[in-house]
């Protein structure tokens, strides 16, 4: 069940992380958003 509600919480958050991405318009601060994706992304995914 933990495990469950853990992936809800990563997945809302990489949404959100998403959506502030293609809102920005300096690509530096995309670069810097995609970074902080690649965690979360293997997170959600239990790689890592």
């Amino acid at each position: 069940m933990m495990t469950i509600v853990y992936r809800l919480i990563l997945v809302a958050a990489i949404l959100l992380i998403v959506l502030e991405m293609t809102k920005e318009k300096e690509l530096k601060y995309q670069i810097n958003a995609a970074w902080v994706l690649i965690p979360f992304i293997l997170r959600a995914l239990m790689l890592a």
